[in-house]
């Protein structure tokens, strides 16, 4: 039976509807489509920004693991002042990982990984700046300050393996990017490389000190070794350099006595204690002395605290004649 025309109209129709229809259809699956690639390329240059900053924080870590071990397992064939200052070196790394450590905290991306990365890091340098510490402070070295960390912390074993599990996180997110492992050098070290340090006859504390100079003003005339010759003065003032020959801090106490003869003027004693550096000199002004003129006295100098440097003393004395004043000739 031949369609009417209202028959070939609804039909006509209802194909427009259905042309509409997938037209709409495809629009909105390409909408989709473009949302999703819009909302993964920023995830995709976030997760890049991040492993690249990761990777580098990690190859850094990594280089120290490195370069500690090998100084706590070699290092006893070094002077004091080599291992110091090596030792220091790695110390002064540690603080710039604190810095670098910050960026990488935000924004949050997929799995916390960058959280967790941050909180291993952290981790990581207090047990590092506690390995140095404690080298230092058996060593007694002088100068090495690091911030040790408030409560325990994970060792550096258990923190690489938490990182191996967490270092997967970015695999299946946008970029794909994989993620350095960390190396575990200082923490397979036998507890023989620290007896190994202890024992360096190099690395070993030996103490020495010594008086370097000793001057007195006014200054005296000219007279024999051991003697000081002054002018008719009621006052003098002494100072005394003292070396630390040694490559430690060195606690030590310088004492000036001034003892009259014959009972003319009274005894006097100066007392002073400082901290030398290592290699170093501190000079020492002691409070005045109160002299007579025509008066003799003996004037001894003494440092303790130490062994005498070698060649050196710690202790001198004068013989101290003070000319009559001319008011009595």
């Amino acid at each position: 039976m031949a369609r009417t025309r209202a028959q070939r109209r609804v039909q006509s129709i209802f194909i427009g509807l259905a042309v509409l229809t997938t037209l709409l259809v495809l629009l909105f699956a390409h909408d989709i489509n473009t949302s999703a690639h819009q909302a993964t390329s920023p995830r995709r240059s976030e997760n890049a920004s991040f492993a690249k900053l990761a990777n580098s924080l990690i190859l850094k870590q990594n280089n120290l693991d490195t370069r500690l071990a090998y100084l706590l397992e070699h290092g006893s064939n070094l002077t004091r002042p080599v291992f110091a200052a090596r030792l220091e070196q790695l110390a002064l790394e540690l603080e710039q990982w604190q810095t670098d450590v910050q960026l990488l905290k935000k924004p949050v991306l997929a799995h916390h990984i960058n959280t967790e990365f941050a909180l291993i890091t952290e981790s990581r340098i207090d047990d590092l700046s506690s390995i140095i510490s404690s080298v230092s402070s058996d060593l007694q070295l002088p100068g090495i300050t690091v911030t040790l960390p408030v409560g325990s912390t994970p060792s550096l074993s258990e923190l690489s393996s938490t990182w191996n599990l967490e270092r997967r996180g970015l695999v299946k997110e946008p970029g794909q990017f994989h993620l350095f492992a960390f190396t575990n050098h200082v923490a397979s070290l036998s507890a023989s490389s620290g007896a190994a340090l202890a024992g360096s006859p190099s690395l070993k504390v030996t103490r020495g000190i010594a008086i370097a100079a000793v001057s007195v003003n006014p200054a005296p005339l000219p007279a024999a070794q051991g003697q000081l010759l002054l002018a008719p003065v009621t006052r003098i003032n002494v100072g005394v350099s003292v070396l630390n020959a040694s490559y430690v801090d060195q606690p030590v106490t310088l004492k000036i006595t001034y003892q009259p003869k014959n009972g003319r003027g009274k005894y006097q004693v100066r007392t002073m204690n400082v901290t030398i550096g290592p290699d170093r000199a501190y000079g020492f002004i002691a409070k005045g002395l109160n002299t007579l003129p025509g008066q003799r006295a003996t004037l001894t100098v003494a440092v303790t605290g130490a062994p005498g440097a070698a060649g050196m003393t710690r202790t001198k004395s004068y013989l101290v004649t003070l000319s009559p004043s001319g008011n009595n000739s």
